[in-house]
């Protein structure tokens, strides 16, 4: 007999146990527990953990991103090209000159 599992329990059975938060809601709920757990520092970034593709992380752009950038939590451009320009790191002394 197939299982007739609500959204919850799907998300709960697909990332549960992985020592994840995991949390689903509007788009502007969403949005708000992005910006708390951003704002207290409690994380530097977020995995996005769509129930379907491609319509879970383009509904996410969509819907949540505008929000985040809103709150001016997400950028709309990049400083560099590089992740290292990206996150403002030196570029390390060369271990093994010539």
């Amino acid at each position: 007999m197939r299982e007739r599992l609500t959204v919850r329990e799907i998300i709960s059975r697909l990332g549960g146990g992985r020592g994840h938060f995991e949390f689903v809601g509007t788009p502007e709920q969403v949005a708000d527990t992005i910006t708390v757990w951003s704002e207290g520092g409690a994380a530097d970034g977020f995995t996005i953990m769509a129930p379907a593709l491609p319509s879970g992380p383009a509904a996410f752009v969509e819907h949540v991103l505008p929000i985040l950038r809103g709150k001016g939590l997400f950028r709309e451009e990049y400083e560099g090209t590089t992740p290292r320009e990206h996150y403002g790191l030196p570029v390390p002394a060369n271990q093994f000159p010539v």
